[in-house]
């Protein structure tokens, strides 16, 4: 199925108005494990780099409280919709353990979150032009699954 598909059945199943704005995107890294995660219900959370959304020629609209997403697989299959319920902009050494716990990943420790994270961030800051540091920004967001897809293609 893909992202507009699963978007059209949530909005018929939830009522919620098919024009309203939603993205469709991948988890980095790992999407396949991390959207899993999601599904699963352990992984409620995630991070970015916040300064990477206002490079020029690439300002994507920050995440906020109340927007959707359709998540896909690695294949841009849509395994589910989510719905933002909280955001905050914190140095990357201010993460705090609740967040990282989240995020799902690993032992869900904070030193977990850490150095995948660090190594996670200095390659997309670099791919950027821009220099990741333990101060750069982060984008925090907290998220709840609204909709899943069917695991047998049925819509």
């Amino acid at each position: 199925m893909n992202a507009e598909e699963l978007w059209n059945a949530f909005c018929e199943e939830s009522g919620t108005d098919r024009s309203t704005p939603h993205e469709a995107w991948a988890f980095g890294g790992n999407p396949d494990h991390l959207a899993d995660l999601v599904l699963r219900g352990i992984k409620t959370a995630t991070a970015s780099g916040y300064d990477l959304y206002f490079l020029e020629g690439e300002e994507e609209p920050l995440p906020k409280p109340e927007d959707y997403s359709v998540i896909l697989n690695s294949r841009e299959e849509a395994v589910c919709v989510i719905r933002t319920v909280k955001t905050s902009v914190v140095p990357f050494l201010e993460v705090t353990e609740e967040h990282a716990y989240k995020e799902g990943e690993g032992d869900r420790s904070l030193a977990y979150w850490r150095a995948v994270h660090e190594d996670f961030f200095l390659k997309d800051f670099a791919e950027s032009g821009e220099v990741f540091t333990d101060q750069s920004r982060i984008l925090c967001e907290e998220f709840e699954v609204c909709f899943k897809a069917d695991p047998n293609g049925n819509s």
